[in-house]
């Protein structure tokens, strides 16, 4: 028997898309580490493990510093006041 199987096309946000490269340079210590983290824990994408732990670690010193910021509500995703 032959089964066809239709991809469904995935629409993606356009304003998510990555586009923006960054670089990062690490020592031969650092390194190991990072290596030996992703073997222990059976990581295989070390971008995605990577950008994900740089987000978490933003977002939750925004969360730390929100009372201190000027605004009154935050608006780090807020598109319209990134406009201003």
């Amino acid at each position: 028997m032959n089964f066809i199987v239709k991809k469904r096309k995935i629409e993606k946000d356009e304003s998510l898309k990555r586009v923006f490269r960054g670089t990062i340079l690490f020592n031969k210590k650092e390194i190991q580490a990072i290596n030996h983290y992703c073997k222990k824990y059976k990581i295989e994408n070390k971008s995605k493990m990577m950008r994900e732990m740089i987000i978490a670690s933003v977002l939750k010193k925004f969360d730390e510093d929100y009372p201190t910021l000027f605004e009154n509500t935050p608006n780090l995703f807020n598109q319209n006041a990134n406009s201003r």
